[in-house]
């Protein structure tokens, strides 16, 4: 539930992607039972249950034209998030001809992919697929009984999403008409207070008082996973989760007089933290595609992949073009290489650096040192 209590700053929300599995699955309780229920318990990707209010409850029609309503007000928590407040709705329809078929589609404000490099089908909604999995999941949980004779199209749509895509970068991405359906947790975490900044500080304080010399910057949940698997000889409280934050984690390394540090990250917030970025929020920089687009060159892609990288807008693309050429070691290598190059300069002297670099699955792609 959400936290009304929690100091200022420090309150967390749900991303859309949760919010469509609750609405999802509160409709495919509707056309179970026959009633929209008012609140649904949702299993979000991180394990956790929690119970959302549902809106605009409703079944409409009788036998294989049956259909469900249900909307979930999305609270984005201490968050300056663009997508607070928006409705997240899931229509559900029977698809008599495809039983045990869970089938998702992107209706009004959910946004349209047109351009590879985001891991999503060209023509698709641009719903990601930790949120993807994570609805399927929530209605076949409650509608089981229904799948095991017919489908169920799970149609998701955001009324106020055409104009709030306009407040992000979804258009440069190439995902037009609407917003995303995102998060790997199903938690919003307020990256953009104060209050996580200090907290990022203080979880590199306590990492410079264990004694190893060494605190492991990541840029996430999926990151800070890896790195682990990779680094298991380290406590946990050497590892800190610095979300866009570089420059205060690193700020706070120096203070803490620590004698090594280690950034796990993945393609996106490595290319940024590469051209000099301290924050690396998405809001407050643009992926430098032509420092990728060299990088590339000097592992040897041919020019016309190199200015594809150019000419995209995310460092995604230019690692997925890099793989198909056999070249992704070598590139990824090359970033990590960047990186360090780069903090060097920022940082002379200060520490060992290394960089762990892994992929969207969290696995290993390369290092340097």
């Amino acid at each position: 539930m959400m936290q009304k209590d929690a100091p200022r700053g420090t309150r967390t929300g749900f991303t859309t992607g949760a919010c469509s599995a609750a609405a999802a699955r509160a409709a495919a309780i509707g056309l179970v039972t026959g009633a929209v229920p008012d609140e649904v318990e949702c299993l979000l990707p991180n394990g956790d249950r929690v119970t959302f209010a549902v809106h605009d409850g409703r079944v409409e029609g009788s036998g294989a034209q049956r259909a469900a309503h249900a909307m979930v007000i999305k609270d984005a928590g201490d968050d300056p998030d663009c997508t607070d407040k928006a409705h997240l709705t899931a229509d559900l329809r029977l698809l008599p001809e495809q039983p045990g078929q869970v089938v998702l589609a992107g209706g009004v404000g959910v946004g349209t992919v047109t351009m590879p490099g985001l891991g999503l089908a060209v023509g698709g909604p641009a719903i990601n697929p930790v949120p993807r999995r994570n609805i399927e999941a929530n209605v076949r949980a409650v509608g089981q009984c229904l799948l095991d004779e017919v489908g169920l199209r799970v149609t998701l749509s955001v009324p106020q999403g055409e104009a709030m895509a306009k407040k992000t970068l979804n258009a440069r991405l190439g995902i037009l008409g609407g917003i995303s359906i995102l998060g790997t947790t199903g938690i919003v975490k307020p990256y953009s207070t104060a209050a996580y900044r200090a907290s990022v500080v203080q979880g590199v304080q306590v990492a410079g008082t264990l004694g190893h010399g060494v605190v492991v910057l990541t840029t996430g949940g999926r990151t800070e996973k890896f790195v682990m698997e990779e680094m298991p000889e380290l406590p946990e409280p050497a590892f800190v989760q610095m979300g866009d934050f570089l420059r205060y984690a690193m700020g706070a390394a120096v203070k803490a007089g620590l004698k090594k540090v280690v950034i796990g990250g993945m393609v996106g917030k490595l290319t940024k933290i590469a051209q000099g970025e301290t924050i690396t929020h998405a809001g407050r920089a643009e992926v430098d595609t032509g420092l990728l687009a060299d990088l590339a060159a000097g592992v040897g892609a041919p020019p016309e992949v190199c200015e594809a990288i150019r000419g995209n807008e995310t460092a995604r693309y230019a690692g997925e073009r890099m793989d198909a050429l056999g070249l992704g070691q070598a590139f990824h290598t090359a970033l990590a290489r960047k990186v360090i190059e780069t903090l060097r300069t920022r940082y002379p002297d200060q520490f060992e650096l290394q960089v762990l670099v892994c992929d969207f699955d969290g696995k290993k792609i390369a290092e340097a040192s």
